[in-house]
């Protein structure tokens, strides 16, 4: 067989015959996702919080192609971490109020970067009472309300006063609530503060009223897996928020440290989903619109810490039933594209 020299005519046509073909190939596949690259998440050392971390890095990794790795953290320390060292990534559920001040300063210096002011609705601090006060005592709108009827609440140990369930001794809400207790004068109205001993002692006091159908009166915060369990009622306070000055510097120190404490309403909880000016310059306009529009709906989230917590499931056990279950929620955050992609990886 003779061997034919190609020649420069013979390539010119061979381009113009396969080329076009080659093109329309491109042009009619689908178009691929960019890779985002590799994204750490911290997985903080509560319920919700490492719901979302694992939410996130399904949806992510699934439906944007990055390479997500989760970092165990806390507060403090994810804070720190991001602040000083630039990792990891992304802080999901960032509860700023503890570090407001240099979270300012790295976001005006740019080194962090707030994507989401509010990634849960109603969530926060405050007093709650048990739906069974709320049904048979619609009167009680406010704090105000209910702190005229002690005799609705009494101690078990002496009835002649009202209980008022505060939090265990070593946390920073016991401060808190022991000066706002002075602030309303709620002790010459005939109430007593209870404290519950543990966080263990603060859920069985909620749960044994709420199961038999008594009435309770106390703190607590969302979202949490005890109000979604028990539909607890948040009661507003009836009183304006006093401002940070003396929150800061009379309500939420010892005491001896604030001599004349004011109502108030408790403070504003903020919580933020941060993440590093890597992340931001590096994983794509696609991510960071992502957790601007990630937003769990407080109740929703309730109902997976009750789920979370009655299943004994971990983070990735529950992002995986969030997500085939919550599916008008989640599909809100993401291009249609991008769901299609992690529904077909959850089926």
């Amino acid at each position: 067989m003779d061997k034919h020299v190609y020649t420069k005519e013979d390539y010119m046509h061979l381009y113009k015959k396969f080329g076009a073909l080659i093109a329309l190939s491109v042009l009619s596949s689908p178009v691929l996702a960019a890779d985002c690259g590799s994204v750490s998440i911290s997985e903080m050392n509560w319920a919700s919080a490492e719901l979302m971390a694992n939410v996130d890095k399904f949806i992510l990794e699934e439906g944007y192609d990055c390479d997500v790795s989760l970092v165990p953290g806390a507060t403090q320390t994810t804070f720190a971490s991001m602040n000083e060292k630039g990792q990891p990534d992304v802080a999901p559920e960032l509860w700023t109020n503890s570090v407001a001040i240099p979270l300012k300063q790295a976001m005006d210096e740019g080194r962090l970067h707030t994507v989401n002011a509010g990634p849960i609705t109603d969530l926060g601090e405050g007093w709650w009472i048990s739906p069974k006060t709320a049904k048979d005592h619609p009167e009680l709108k406010t704090v105000l309300d209910i702190i005229k009827r002690p005799d609705i609440f009494p101690d078990k140990e002496d009835p002649s006063k009202g209980a008022f369930v505060t939090c265990p001794s070593g946390w920073a809400c016991q401060l808190v609530n022991a000066n706002l207790f002075r602030a309303f004068d709620m002790e010459d109205k005939g109430w007593k503060l209870v404290d519950p001993g543990s966080a263990a002692g603060l859920d069985g006091s909620m749960s044994k009223a709420v199961e038999r159908d008594e009435y309770w009166f106390g703190y607590y915060w969302s979202p949490t897996a005890m109000i979604g369990k028990y539909n607890m009622v948040k009661v507003p306070y009836g009183v304006p928020f006093v401002g940070r000055e003396h929150w800061d510097n009379c309500l939420a120190k010892a005491e001896q440290d604030c001599a004349n404490p004011k109502p108030s309403a408790w403070t504003q909880s903020e919580v933020r989903t941060v993440i590093t000016d890597k992340l931001k310059k590096n994983g794509g306009k696609e991510v960071t619109d992502y957790f601007e529009n990630r937003v769990f709906p407080g109740a929703v989230m309730n109902q997976m810490l009750v789920y979370m917590d009655t299943n004994q499931a971990s983070g990735e056990d529950a992002a995986i039933e969030f997500l085939l279950t919550q599916g008008d929620v989640w599909q809100q955050w993401v291009p249609s594209a991008v769901a299609s992609k992690v529904n077909k990886a959850l089926n």
